[in-house]
């Protein structure tokens, strides 16, 4: 039984606790100071990336977990002066409910720190081309498997790679 029942003073009460539950004290996000940042989405084959301080960016790359298809942001990482890596965000196809042999998207969020230009790569694995490898934890080895496995008639091809150049001005 609610302690607010048939009180017009208690719902207004509840009402005003919901509210400041909901907007809460902050924005909780990582903004950087003097205000909201502005965050651009851009395509993965979009290798040639301006951006301003404070400006976040994204790539969105689809992932399927079900199909040992991964992809991670590999070292040498972005010069940190210029750019950092705000995470990575996993939106399965098939929402709330898991569903066996769905996929999804995964999106790298970055943000623009300083003036200069760095680089930095994402690494593409399939299950053919990376082994030991998991959702986050990507292989020890990124190159071609130096031997076939056995049956096959050359080795592993290699994990695709697309390095990105980012200036900050």
């Amino acid at each position: 039984m609610s302690t607010f029942r048939g009180s017009r003073g208690g719902a207004a009460i509840a009402a005003a606790a919901l509210l400041a539950l909901a907007t809460g004290c902050g924005s909780g996000s990582d903004e950087p100071a003097g205000g909201s940042a502005r965050t651009t989405s851009h395509p993965v084959k979009d290798t040639s990336i301006t951006a301003e301080p404070g400006e976040r960016f994204t790539l969105t790359v689809d992932q399927n977990a079900s199909t040992r298809e991964y992809w991670y942001l590999v070292d040498p990482g972005p010069d940190s002066s210029v750019l950092v890596s705000r995470g990575r965000d996993y939106a399965s196809d098939s929402g709330d409910e898991p569903v066996a042999g769905a996929g999804g998207r995964l999106t790298f969020t970055f943000e623009a720190k300083g003036k200069g230009t760095t680089r930095f790569t994402l690494l593409h694995c399939t299950f053919t081309t990376c082994q030991g490898n998991t959702s986050t934890l990507p292989p020890g080895t990124t190159g071609p498997s130096a031997t076939p496995t056995p049956g096959a008639a050359s080795p592993s091809p290699a994990p695709e790679r697309i390095t990105y150049t980012v200036t900050v001005s």
